[in-house]
């Protein structure tokens, strides 16, 4: 249990850092592409085995790695924006709902079952991403704003869906942790060339609450991750089970600490959509 908790606990912070690179005035590219350098060399250093660039060149799974390494520099950047623009909520019930996109997916590649409660879960899971984004008392503000979760919704489902494509079809038993540093390592790649083109347009500092604050992300983001995966090998829950406690309790507990830290604004519409949010999750994960 101990593992879930800190796995909980690390990916509401995610969204808390996003949020006070916000209030800091910390470039959230800059601090990005930390996090992504800090993350590879997390996984690299906890791999158990030799590195060799020569077999990582030629694994079928490589491809895959640069392409997941562009989807999490996006993806993140979105969800910083998501974090700083619509709220902690707002950022993680749109995330965590793209849990729906691997589900639809199983259902046609893999030929997982489909039935009325998986599809009022879907159904429910669409309308809680609108609702919780929805901004009251200013319609034209919020419909300019709803493209952020929108896309982070869908950014985040491809992500969780090619992960699991690429490990079910191209990954060794032993190839998750220098899959995913690699993942990282490409991440930081592509990061640091947007820099740079931006660096020749625009010359930039680079403040050392930057790389600290990226730093800080990067050990956070990977204890997301890491604490998840021990909780699948320990904990005697079921994994369907254990998803749906995470997810629900990073949804609530990113909420309250956004009304309660940064003061945010959540209106009828929002609770009714973080409450779908919370159902939709239970519905299709134990469907």
């Amino acid at each position: 249990m101990i593992y879930l908790l800190l796995s909980i606990a690390a990916s509401t912070c995610i969204f808390i850092i996003f949020k006070l690179f916000d209030k800091y005035n910390i470039n959230t590219l800059q601090a990005i592409v930390i996090n992504y350098l800090t993350a590879c060399l997390f996984g690299l250093w906890i791999y158990d085995s030799p590195i060799k660039i020569d077999d990582i060149i030629a694994s079928k799974w490589l491809l895959g790695a640069i392409g997941l390494g562009f989807l999490f520099i996006a993806i993140f950047n979105v969800m910083a924006l998501t974090a700083q623009r619509n709220g902690l909520s707002v950022a993680s019930v749109a995330s965590k709902m793209s849990v729906i996109i691997p589900v639809i997916f199983g259902i046609y590649v893999y030929h997982e079952g489909v039935g009325l409660q998986k599809i009022t879960g879907i159904v429910l899971a669409l309308l809680s991403v609108y609702l919780t984004s929805t901004k009251p008392n200013s319609p034209k503000k919020a419909s300019k704003g709803l493209w952020l979760p929108i896309l982070l919704f869908f950014g985040s489902g491809v992500i969780d869906t090619s992960i699991k494509y690429v490990e079910t079809t191209y990954l060794p038993d032993n190839g998750i942790p220098i899959f995913s540093a690699t993942i990282f390592g490409f991440a930081f790649i592509l990061g640091s060339l947007a820099l740079i083109a931006k660096a020749i347009k625009k010359p930039m500092g680079f403040p050392l609450k930057t790389v600290a604050g990226g730093g800080i992300l990067g050990i956070v983001n990977y204890g997301s991750i890491f604490y998840l995966l021990k909780a699948l090998d320990h904990d005697h829950l079921e994994s369907s089970t254990l998803f749906t406690v995470n997810n629900v309790a990073i949804v609530m507990i990113s909420t309250l600490l956004g009304l309660l830290i940064f003061k945010e604004q959540i209106s009828k519409t929002n609770w009714l959509g973080i409450a779908l949010a919370i159902i939709s999750i239970v519905i299709v994960t134990l469907a």
